[in-house]
């Protein structure tokens, strides 16, 4: 079976909290909270201000709020990028705008030998 992907066209505004098991792709403007176990793609056109927990996300269009990634995160050229971002790797291509901080995981600081 294919991987199915939704797309939300560039005259769409969708305000609440989404759900699900496939790609999303984003044109038009979403407005809440993003919850996928697979990959976001936010397009040039896309302009998402929600909290996102996903396994992968590109983005290339605008996006605020916290985003929280178990695979990746890409903000391409035309990306811009206002909220912190958490992931195992993080690819922020030159030409990109962001704002925020970011996590790639617990840093464990090793300990002096004691003397």
């Amino acid at each position: 079976m294919a991987d199915s992907n939704t797309v939300v066209g560039e005259s769409i505004l969708i305000k609440g909290n989404l759900e699900g098991d496939e790609d999303l792709t984003v044109q038009g403007h979403i407005e809440g909270s993003i919850n996928l176990n697979k990959t976001l793609i936010i397009e040039p056109s896309g302009v998402v201000k929600a909290d996102v927990s996903v396994a992968n996300a590109v983005i290339s269009g605008i996006m605020v709020g916290n985003l929280s990634a178990s695979d990746s995160v890409e903000l391409t050229d035309s990306g811009r990028m206002v909220g912190d971002i958490q992931a195992p790797r993080i690819i922020i291509t030159e030409g990109a705008s962001f704002k925020g901080r970011v996590d790639i995981g617990d840093l464990e600081i090793p300990r002096p030998a004691a003397s």
